[in-house]
């Protein structure tokens, strides 16, 4: 129902590596792009406990009734399986002949990066982008984006998305969470995770989250490791390029589905969302995971990057691209004031060469240029990055 764009470039690799990786979320659509995109390959889910018992027993007879080709789903949970997978793609390095899929990144890439360096592609799909959503038929308001997130299956199935991400989020809790982390109180855990969600576009202060939380500063260290691990949520870095002498180095924390965030707010309806407090930062959230996604869905590495200084300056975004950088700056009113271009304009006094381009994503429809800014809704943010990757490639 919805066209992956990361499908031709999953292609592309599957005919030039013995092997191709994709991580990403649970239930983002890993399984279901594979299984499209490769209708004749066997497929083998290892959840399923018999299956997985026979791949840790005996892996070398598992792996070979694949002779033609296999998707193995989930492989974190069979850890030593891509040391045996290396064997096989050494001996017959045949393109394409292993495609897996993994929703833990950090455990998957590390057992990957360990046994098939060289052998494998890595790609991330996250949840569903809004060009996806639109080529799917979906054409959503800004507050229902918010709201319903990406995750296929809620548009699919047209599912209520508090009902959904709750069921969603529960599955995490009492399935993930035991297969990566031993967490003796959930609900103190589920407590964190609300705070997080709370903290949305903020800085990110280990410090204060594990006071507010109940808990010390190392655990809440690792309970956010815990979170990017299984693409809860991501941290997205400061620029720290010597172009002020005071540049802020924590990192600011985002969401992976902005969805999931109004879902641990509390935020039920299209009507919470409009009057939530924190609406101008979920729409900020939303537009930074369109940037990743863009990216990502492209097989191409994140450049992505926030610039903000001790004097108060902030830029949302910085996309990094040949060495140049454009500056991004999101808000979510429908009408553009002249103090939405004042950061902009100051950060490009400070850059020591000519910012490519300067865009102000907002919550309006139509597109300008103001002051040598690009103006586009956020429905046309995508369309806006493509242009900017175009012209600085050419």
């Amino acid at each position: 129902m919805f066209p992956r764009l990361l499908a031709p470039h999953l292609i592309a690799l599957a005919g030039q590596y013995p092997v191709v990786t994709v991580t990403g979320p649970r239930q983002s659509g890993k399984t279901t792009l594979l299984r499209e995109t490769f209708p004749d390959r066997a497929y083998v889910n290892l959840e399923a406990p018999d299956t997985r018992a026979y791949a840790v027993e005996d892996p070398r007879g598992f792996l070979a009734q694949f002779q033609g080709g296999v998707i193995l789903d989930e492989i974190q949970r069979t850890p030593e399986l891509p040391s045996y997978l290396q064997e096989i793609v050494d001996a017959t390095p045949t393109p394409g002949g292993f495609l897996l899929t993994g929703s833990q990144q950090f455990e998957v890439m590390g057992r990957i990066s360990q046994s098939l360096a060289g052998r494998t592609a890595l790609l991330k799909l996250l949840p569903l982008s809004l060009p996806e959503l639109a080529a799917g038929g979906v054409d959503l308001s800004i507050d229902r984006n918010l709201l319903a997130g990406g995750y296929p299956r809620i548009h699919a199935r047209n599912l209520d998305p508090t009902q959904a991400l709750g069921d969603y989020f529960e599955t995490y809790v009492q399935r993930d969470l035991r297969q990566l982390m031993a967490i003796k109180d959930l609900a103190l855990f589920e407590k964190f995770v609300r705070l997080c969600a709370g903290r949305v576009g903020q800085l990110l202060n280990l410090h204060t989250l594990a006071s507010d939380t109940g808990i010390s500063h190392p655990t809440a260290r690792a309970w956010i490791t815990l979170l990017e691990a299984s693409y809860i949520v991501f941290l997205l870095q400061p620029w720290h390029a010597n172009v002020s002498k005071r540049l802020i180095k924590s990192p600011k924390l985002y969401f992976h589905d902005v969805g999931l965030a109004c879902y641990l707010l509390g935020i039920e309806n299209e009507t919470h969302v409009s009057r939530h407090p924190l609406r101008g930062a979920l729409f900020e959230n939303l537009a930074l995971s369109e940037a990743l996604k863009h990216r990502l869905n492209r097989a191409r590495h994140p450049n992505m990057r926030f610039y903000r200084d001790a004097g108060g300056l902030e830029v949302d975004l910085l996309l990094e691209s040949g060495g140049m950088a454009a500056a991004v700056e999101i808000k979510a009113g429908a009408t553009v004031a002249a103090d939405m271009l004042g950061g902009l304009k100051r950060l490009e006094t400070l850059w020591p060469q000519p910012l490519i381009d300067k865009i102000l994503v907002y919550g309006g429809t139509g597109a300008a240029i103001r002051s040598g800014v690009r103006i586009v809704p956020l429905k046309g943010f995508a369309a806006a990055l493509a242009e900017l990757e175009a012209g600085s490639e050419s």
